[in-house]
């Protein structure tokens, strides 16, 4: 079921926001300073492809650091990408077949706001500790 839900969200959804995701990640990549940024937004595109079997934990090294990149994250990007996110789930939970990718849309809203100390993991790996 995992394997139709993530071909399904592939080609209606998850193309779209993975192309979107890594030209943030691009332009992260010229402005120098923001290659962490970039980093974040290719594991966030990566995740945006095939979201169905996989979760977001938080990584145990993250620190002080990862905190102060998701705040400058939040004001200049995050929001409206979570805002995205939400409008779009929204829309497909209106259809009953849309609902799943709705879901998913909403799943994608915490890692979208503050993607940095986080790691993405299969659903049937243990949680890192």
């Amino acid at each position: 079921m995992r394997v139709l839900l993530n071909v399904i969200w592939l080609v209606l959804c998850g193309i779209w926001l993975a192309i979107g995701y890594a030209l943030a990640a691009l332009i992260c990549f010229i402005l120098i300073i923001t290659i962490p940024f970039g980093i974040a937004s290719l594991r966030m595109a990566n995740y945006a492809l095939w979201p169905f079997g996989r979760r977001v934990v938080d990584r145990p090294d993250a620190g002080g650091a990862s905190l102060a990149g998701n705040v400058l994250w939040i004001v200049f990007a995050g929001w409206w990408l979570a805002l995205g996110h939400l409008t779009t789930g929204i829309a497909l939970c209106l259809t009953v077949i849309g609902i799943p990718l709705g879901l998913a849309n909403f799943k994608l809203i915490p890692v979208s706001l503050m993607p940095l100390g986080k790691e993405i993991v299969d659903v049937d790996s243990p949680i890192p500790v």
